[in-house]
C-alpha cells in the first residue's frame, strides 16, 4: 500500500476505517491524498483527505472521505 502526497509516495504499513500507519511519519499540513492498496489482487485508488494532516511525531495518519 502507498499513499502519494503531492508528488511524494509515502508506504504504508497499515490501513484502518478512518486511520492509517505509514512506515516512516512525515510533517505535512492537511491535504488531499491519494490512496493505493490491493483487494482481493486488484490494485484500488481512493482520494482521501487528511483532515489533521501529517507530523513526524506520529505515524498515525487521520483519514476521511473527499467526496
Amino acid at each position: 500500500m502507498h499513499l502519494i502526497v503531492e508528488g511524494n509516495t509515502l508506504s504504508v504499513g497499515q490501513l484502518g476505517p478512518d486511520f492509517l500507519i505509514l512506515d516512516t511519519a512525515i510533517d505535512h499540513p492537511p491535504t488531499t491524498a491519494r490512496l493505493f492498496f490491493a483487494v482481493d489482487g486488484n490494485v484500488r485508488e481512493r482520494e482521501v483527505l487528511l483532515p489533521e494532516g501529517m507530523s513526524v511525531n506520529s505515524r498515525r495518519v487521520v483519514i476521511a472521505n473527499s467526496k
